[in-house]
């Protein structure tokens, strides 16, 4: 597949270092020709300098028979540009958009998109993301990482494992035995810095950082195996009332269960808006470093603090003051990853990396084959897979201990039908059935062949 990604900063980045990994052909554009030269010389990349809008750059790009153009650039004008550019005169089947602003994500407005419009077929909105993001790690609160697939049937867990944990030094296969009906599955290990697929006959040791699949409904009781707290969130601050901080809070509001949320902005003619969007949260105009405003906040009896400032240093030092003043949980927005081993350090529960969840996003919507959902799992040291298996799939009616995966992939879930399984070596899977599978990021491309890969699915 011939692909033309605009932008190479942090998300065109990673998005063309997973495709030049897959052996896609991939041209990257940037205005910066050292950004152009770092990705050309550190990926199987072809890369031009220039506006991404103009046509004669898109054409030195190779647009004239590209397959897809993802618009990622810092500008949500300049990518709407470039997808109409790609559309009318280039004629690229498939356009993909990053847009940052709100105001074009209104359902009122999606009519804007339509291909006799402004054709794009795809908008990925990293504040909707991120939202989303957070809100998932307040509904999980004892861990690091979390994401729904499956119809949010499944949940992955990501839990630091501490010496309270009463299973320590347990084979896994023993686990199994010993919590037989517990659909939940350990499929990814992080041991001293290094993400692996774990074997059967392997223990879990404290300090380890562990991924779980299950079953929605055996949440609460995996987090009690791996001594972990599964006291529900109700009284939240937010630092941060931008549109991430406003999205989360929003969706506070829209929860039935009782949820009491306090937003502390700093800049003043952005808590007024945040107060006239808001019903029942509470809007705080003040640093939220301030020990004052965070005493008013009343931090000392919240459950979760979540810094979601435009800055990684504020959202770092905030959630420390936070913890510091009594706060039980801290989570923090954090842009740049080379912070993210600070985390654990600075006692910081958990974080979410805007990058990530973008990446994943766009991930999902340029998967061949019947790829439903996808999830980039640290510094895309791996993914998490869900996809349907197609009649002509390597796998399909083959049982899970038949099938040849890479030493690096586990199937962590399989659904038929509405029904999701705790699958075994015994388990059959069938043309119609939707599997979740963690896999290391090099054996990404014999997972896509063995789920059939084909460009005739566009």
């Amino acid at each position: 597949m011939k692909v033309i990604i605009c932008g190479a900063g942090q998300v065109g980045w990673q998005i063309a270092r997973h495709l030049a990994g897959e052996r896609n052909d991939v041209t990257i554009i940037d205005r910066d020709a050292d950004l152009v030269r770092r990705a050309t010389e550190s990926l199987d990349v072809q890369g031009v300098a220039g506006f991404a809008s103009y046509p004669d750059v898109l054409e030195q790009a190779g647009a004239r028979d590209a397959d897809m153009i993802i618009a990622a650039t810092h500008s949500d004008e300049v990518n709407m540009v470039v997808c109409q550019v790609a559309h009318s005169i280039f004629g690229i089947t498939r356009k993909i958009a990053r847009l940052r602003a709100q105001s074009y994500m209104d359902a009122i407005y999606s009519d804007l998109y339509r291909r006799d419009h402004l054709p794009i077929d795809v908008v990925i909105s990293p504040e909707k993301e991120v939202a989303e993001a957070a809100l998932q790690r307040l509904a999980a609160p004892s861990t690091f990482d979390t994401e729904s697939f499956m119809n949010n049937k499944v949940q992955l867990l990501g839990i630091a494992l501490d010496e309270d944990c009463p299973v320590l030094n347990t084979p896994l296969r023993q686990l199994t035995d010993l919590f037989s009906t517990l659909r939940a599955i350990v499929v990814g290990i992080r041991r001293e810095g290094r993400l692996f697929a774990p074997e059967p006959g392997d223990q879990l040791f404290d300090t380890d950082q562990i991924y779980v699949l299950s079953h929605v409904e055996d949440v609460n009781r995996t987090l009690d195996i791996f001594g972990k707290d599964t006291k529900k969130q109700e009284r939240i601050v937010i630092i941060g009332g931008g549109s991430v901080g406003l999205a989360v809070a929003r969706a506070l509001e829209q929860r039935t269960d009782r949820v009491r949320a306090k937003i502390i902005e700093r800049n003043r003619g952005q808590a007024e808006q945040a107060a006239d969007a808001l019903e029942r949260t509470i809007v705080l105009n003040g640093d939220g470093m301030d020990i004052d405003i965070l005493s008013e906040a009343n931090i000392d009896r919240a459950d979760a603090v979540l810094t979601v400032t435009d800055d990684d240093k504020t959202n770092i030092l905030a959630a420390v003051r936070a913890k510091q003043a009594g706060c039980a949980m801290a989570i923090s927005l954090i842009n740049d990853p080379t912070l993210v081993p600070l985390m654990g350090a600075l006692d910081i529960d958990a974080y979410i990396n805007p990058r990530a969840t973008t990446v994943s996003s766009i991930l999902r919507h340029i998967r061949h084959g019947k790829v439903r959902a996808i999830y980039s799992i640290g510094d895309a040291e791996a993914e998490v897979i869900e996809a349907q298996v197609l009649g002509t799939s390597p796998i399909a009616g083959r049982l899970v201990r038949d099938i040849e995966f890479p030493e690096g992939v586990l199937v962590g879930s399989l659904m038929k039908g509405e029904k999701v399984v705790k699958p075994t070596g015994d388990t059959k899977v069938e043309e119609g059935d939707v599997v979740l599978l963690f896999c290391m990021a090099g054996d990404v491309p014999e997972v896509e062949r063995l789920l059939q890969v084909s460009i005739d699915f566009f």
